[in-house]
């Protein structure tokens, strides 16, 4: 399986990120022929303040129906299908009563839902230059461990600062994973410093590949504040070695999954059968 993972640099304009990331799928699409396409987090409206996030917020229909969605599910369900591809979704804000939930989607080739997974751990953290995040204010937190069947492969879902929590992929290892999909926004500040260790970390723990599309560069947040994404999209195999990487800027980056490769790391160093702790 070929998976191409995409660097989107979004703003608060749904529409504008939609064409945006339509440009960059259809020229991995046409370069690499992947078999999925992966994009970041919460790509559809990054930056804004709290009533811009709930606009761009889409209610979702329930998975397996015929329901149609808001702008950014029907633009993935649609790609999708008339693609005759897997789409990763990266993770879109979900409208639920007075809270949002930011939301992992899956589409199989026929635009057929086939994963949804809401990000359990919340970003509510200061960065070492003074920066507070505070994720809680706006989007609750799922609870649930989400894997999804693609092309034959069990995968695992989990968003950005899920990747701190080594029990969360240790979790998803347990439920068959053997791809981890890891969409981010994360921050420059805490991504020069641990962005690549703690993906190539959970990979060699989980002894699962792990696709890690990242958005890029500046947006504005709702106090004007500017804050920038770090990018640097990558694709860990499970040994831990970085097997493709995007560039500085609007990208992506390409890798086949070998699914032999996974079963010969497993073979040689059963990790999961050796635990003793957890």
């Amino acid at each position: 399986m070929r998976l191409s993972v995409i660097q989107l640099s979004p703003n608060a304009d749904k529409a504008h990120n939609i064409a945006q990331a339509r440009q960059l799928m259809d020229r991995a699409l046409e370069e690499d022929r992947p078999d999925i396409i992966a994009l970041p987090e919460i790509w559809s409206c990054l930056g804004g303040d709290r009533a811009t996030k709930f606009a761009q917020a889409e209610r979702l229909p329930d998975i397996g129906s015929n329901e149609p969605g808001g702008a950014a599910y029907e633009f993935l369900r649609d790609y999708a299908r008339t693609r005759g591809i897997h789409v990763h979704g990266g993770s879109i804000g979900e409208r639920n009563g007075d809270k949002l939930f930011n939301t992992n989607l899956v589409f199989d080739q026929a635009g057929t839902e086939i994963g949804r997974y809401r990000k359990i751990h919340l970003f509510d953290i200061t960065t070492p230059d003074g920066q507070g995040f505070r994720e809680s204010a706006t989007y609750a937190a799922g609870d649930q461990v989400v894997t999804c069947k693609i092309k034959g492969l069990t995968a695992g879902l989990a968003i950005c600062y899920d990747m701190r929590f080594a029990e969360l992929f240790l979790a998803l290892r347990r439920a068959g994973a053997e791809l981890i999909f890891l969409p981010a926004a994360f921050t420059v500040q805490t991504g020069k410093d641990h962005w690549e260790v703690l993906l190539r970390a959970r990979a060699i723990e989980s002894q699962c590949w792990v696709a890690a599309p990242a958005c890029v560069g500046k947006h504005i947040d709702g106090s004007g504040e500017a804050r920038f994404t770090y990018g640097h999209s990558l694709i860990c195999d499970p040994w831990g070695h970085v097997v493709a990487r995007a560039s500085d800027g609007l990208g992506f980056a390409s890798a086949r999954i070998d699914p032999a490769m996974t079963q010969a790391v497993r073979g040689r160093m059963p990790v999961l059968e050796h635990r003793r702790l957890v």
